[in-house]
């Protein structure tokens, strides 16, 4: 199975919340965050194929024109599912997910998801009718390697073209 990481700047490593306005980009490898969850998909025969990023500023000057650029990169990078996340609590990161993962499934053949805590409210709220949005504590919070195994897991189904449905009862907002 190969996953393809959608991720902020903060996410990527690439700065803060003082770098909002980083150019949309992407490397041909797990970076960032993918360091706390790519043995948990490793071990359930999955790796991650890219890593694209964005400045959560940069996405939302233009969120339409950049969920399509999103769309765009995945089509050519062909992997078998995108995870649009881990976003944690950050409210910026959530839409930019939630848009991004909904207009992937939209455009393309490949199935997308976003995953973020209650704290990204706005982002649930416009998102959850839309795409799959999966529970996950805020950042610092209980329970993370558990959320994490969960959205390894609820990809390796997606990328198999599994049910999902339970999964989606009780680990999705709704």
């Amino acid at each position: 199975m190969k996953v393809l990481m959608v991720f902020d700047q903060t996410q990527a490593g690439l700065g803060g919340k003082e770098s909002p306005d980083l150019a949309m980009g992407g490397k041909p490898m797990a970076i960032g965050s993918c360091h706390m969850f790519e043995k948990t998909l490793t071990d359930m025969g999955g790796s991650i194929c890219a890593t694209l990023y964005c400045g959560d500023g940069t996405f939302a000057q233009d969120p339409d024109t950049n969920g399509k650029r999103f769309a765009a990169m995945s089509k050519k990078l062909n992997p078998d599912v995108v995870i649009c996340g881990p976003c944690f609590n950050y409210g910026n990161y959530g839409k930019m997910a939630a848009k991004t993962a909904q207009t992937i499934n939209e455009l393309t053949d490949i199935p997308a998801f976003a995953i973020m805590s209650e704290e990204c409210g706005t982002a649930i709220d416009e998102f959850k009718n839309h795409v799959t949005i999966l529970k996950m504590p805020k950042k610092g919070g209980t329970g993370l390697p558990q959320s994490l195994a969960m959205m390894c897991e609820f990809a390796l189904k997606l990328a198999k073209k599994e049910d999902v449905s339970d999964m989606i009862k009780e680990y999705a907002y709704h």
